[in-house]
């Protein structure tokens, strides 16, 4: 075990030399949001306009790193990842006028899970700046291509005795660009074991729409764990 444990610190302390290649496979979670997120209609889908407020909305990350040792103090990494991005609305109960043979009730409705789910292949590219070892600070730049779109959400209405429970979950690629760029920022800290966290929030600097002159922009935290070795 104590010779484990020191082989285990002496490939940690490796990867910080110079001129030391390493890999890292990591995982992790997302909350994600889009900007300029109007509020959900679903006069389509329901019968009804709804103003509900957006909110972000969780997913999953996992890829893998590549990261070369320029110095002790800087390193540049690019990897390759696929994350759940996207936007939600908030869970809101609603009445509105129903079917006609039922005019003296209102139909009470809920709205759950409501979000526009984007699923991206992601290609980072960052500096990491090491105030002390394990520690650093991280920026660069990120190109990110669509590989889906969906909007989802539930309405479970009820009026007298009619009860009626609608999931909604359809395809809006064509209304999204193909490619995506960003600006991630963060910081991650590796363990003496070679364990690292990575915590970054990645800024949007392209309007993904592609239907209306509203302007939407990717903007996502994201935090991994990773598990980094020297080649």
């Amino acid at each position: 075990m104590i010779a484990a444990m020191m082989a285990a610190t002496m490939t940690a302390s490796a990867q910080f030399e110079p001129g030391t290649f390493s890999l890292q496979p990591k995982l992790g979670g997302t909350g994600a949001m889009l900007s300029n997120m109007p509020a959900l209609n679903t006069r389509g889908v329901a019968g009804v306009n709804l103003n509900s407020d957006k909110t972000a909305t969780g997913g999953f990350i996992i890829g893998g790193e590549a990261e070369y040792q320029f110095s002790k103090a800087f390193s540049i990494a690019a990897g390759v990842n696929y994350a759940q991005q996207g936007s939600g609305w908030k869970d809101k109960s609603f009445s509105y006028n129903g079917y006609a043979e039922y005019s003296g009730s209102s139909v009470v409705a809920d709205l759950k899970d409501a979000k526009i789910e984007l699923g991206y292949v992601n290609v980072p590219i960052v500096v990491n700046a090491y105030l002390f070892r394990g520690f650093a600070l991280k920026a660069g730049v990120q190109f990110g291509f669509l590989t889906s779109a969906d909007m989802k959400f539930t309405i479970k209405a009820e009026q007298g005795d009619i009860s009626q429970s609608i999931n909604y979950d359809q395809s809006i690629k064509d209304s999204f660009e193909k490619m995506d760029i960003a600006i991630p920022v963060g910081v991650s800290y590796q363990f003496p074991v070679p364990i690292v966290i990575d915590a970054r929030y990645n800024i949007g600097l392209k309007n993904i729409n592609k239907t209306d002159g509203v302007s939407l922009k990717n903007q996502v935290f994201q935090i991994t764990v990773g598990y980094k070795f020297a080649l």
